[in-house]
């Protein structure tokens, strides 16, 4: 296929190539692995000035996004690759052949500097989903760090850079710049720009910035970073976020609120208790849903609210295709008992879907991630069961409103009124703005002429 590139497109591939360090954060959509590759076929092929690229991506997107797109596209026409992924011997045998670009999934980066025993000879590297290195105490940040030095250049590749907030994006620029901009050291990261919020004595549970902080954070790191949002390169339809407000009796709020409580509640002679805070918030939004896990694992019915909407929503849809995002597994068998759908998990699941041959399905937000279009098959969504997690939450609401839809996308979240729903919901559009700022305070100006390398 030819390559005809948008402005923003060039823009962002000669932002790659002229700055050795970059971080590129694109909107889901706005086709960063092209963009990525454009530039990687000039360093290889015609300025010579890297040998071999390491890509790394999550699993889906190194097996099939990355060399899909290299063979998509003509001007990519003699750039050669080798895809490290499956079993051990495979990923070597792949890693030992003489081409330009090698692709490997992040849960490997650890067995490949520390276990392979292969040479890490790559003068550049790539991070589809740079967001994936974010802690800084995970293998996978650890084990890039120890090789980071040996490479000449890095991008990295997101478009959720601080889906948790500004503490997120320590880890991510440390890999890049080597903590040139925001510091080697997380100590250092934190008491310049953050004070402790949430403590138990000496014990820090949680850090809120300090007064200017966003500011000063985004001045560090903007001469390496460029942001775009799809909104302001692409033509994509409406979105239409909705909520659907559900109400538990009084019998079933009592439940829910002496849980809350307590930390412990009978559900039909059985005991159901959380152990700390962490559990306590997960169990509340299963409640919120409808059903809650005893610690064997077992499902205790407590109210129908959600699927009652449900019904409704998918009555309301008029046939439409309804994409219904589920959170917990009981949550999912719930839904199947009730409704014929079908759930989204295999490459047959995502064909059937885009050609309009599902009315109702079901997925789950860890698996609606990168690298899967949906937008061919529906523009409704609705949210069953809701997530903490900014990245997952974007990522799947991008699955239909992204690059090739047609219709207003509708967004519907069934909120369970007086629960942790409101507390989730809350959270994401607080996250939302603290990326948002991050992103425009980035944001591309592409009259700009003058580039600069670090």
């Amino acid at each position: 296929m030819r390559y005809e590139p948008h402005e923003y497109q060039t823009y962002a591939t000669k932002f790659i190539l002229s700055h050795p360090v970059a971080a590129v954060l694109l909107e889901m959509g706005l086709g960063k692995s092209v963009i990525t590759l454009t530039a990687l076929f000039d360093l290889c092929l015609d300025s010579f000035l890297i040998r071999k690229v390491l890509v790394i991506a999550p699993l889906r997107v190194a097996r099939d996004t990355w060399p899909s797109e290299i063979r998509k596209w003509d001007h990519l026409e003699g750039l050669t690759y080798s895809v490290a992924v499956g079993t051990e011997a495979e990923r070597k045998a792949a890693l030992m052949q003489k081409v330009s670009v090698y692709i490997i999934n992040r849960e490997n980066v650890d067995w490949l500097v520390n276990k392979s025993g292969l040479p890490f000879d790559y003068d550049m590297i790539v991070i589809d989903e740079l967001s994936s290195f974010k802690s800084w105490q995970a293998k996978r940040f650890k084990s890039l760090m120890k090789v980071r030095p040996h490479v000449k250049r890095i991008v990295g590749l997101t478009g959720t850079p601080s889906s948790n907030g500004l503490m997120d994006l320590w880890a991510q620029f440390r890999l890049l710049d080597l903590g040139k901009r925001l510091g080697r050291y997380i100590t250092h990261y934190r008491n310049a720009y953050f004070t402790p919020d949430k403590r138990n004595g000496e014990v820090v549970f949680s850090y809120k910035p300090l007064p200017g902080a966003e500011e000063r954070i985004y001045a560090q790191i903007s001469d390496i970073t460029i942001s775009m949002k799809s909104c302001d390169y692409l033509k994509l339809p409406e979105c239409v976020i909705n909520a659907v407000p559900v109400y538990m009796n009084e019998q079933e709020q009592a439940v829910y609120d002496t849980f809350k409580e307590d930390m412990v509640a009978k559900i039909k002679g059985t005991e159901i208790d959380a152990a700390n805070a962490a559990v306590l918030s997960g169990k509340l939004l299963q409640m919120a849903n409808g059903a809650v896990y005893d610690e064997d694992k077992n499902s205790h019915y407590i109210h129908d609210r959600k699927l009652d909407a449900l019904e409704d929503l998918i009555e309301g849809a008029n046939g439409k295709p309804v994409l219904i995002a589920y959170w917990y597994q009981h949550d999912a068998e719930r839904i199947k008992a009730r409704f014929p759908v079908r759930e989204i998990k295999t490459s047959k699941d995502i064909d059937d879907w885009n050609a309009g041959r599902i009315s109702a399905a079901i997925i789950h937000p860890a698996s609606a991630g990168h690298g899967l279009n949906l937008q061919s098959g529906g523009s409704t969504l609705i949210w069953f069961g809701l997530t903490w997690s900014l990245e997952l939450y974007q990522q799947t609401n991008a699955r239909l409103h992204r690059q090739g839809q047609k219709d207003t996308v509708i967004i519907h979240h069934i909120i369970t009124a007086g629960t942790i729903d409101e507390d989730v919901m809350k959270a994401l559009h607080k996250k939302e703005r603290t990326q948002n700022a991050l992103i425009d305070a980035v944001k591309a100006n592409l009259g700009a002429s003058v580039w600069t390398s670090c």
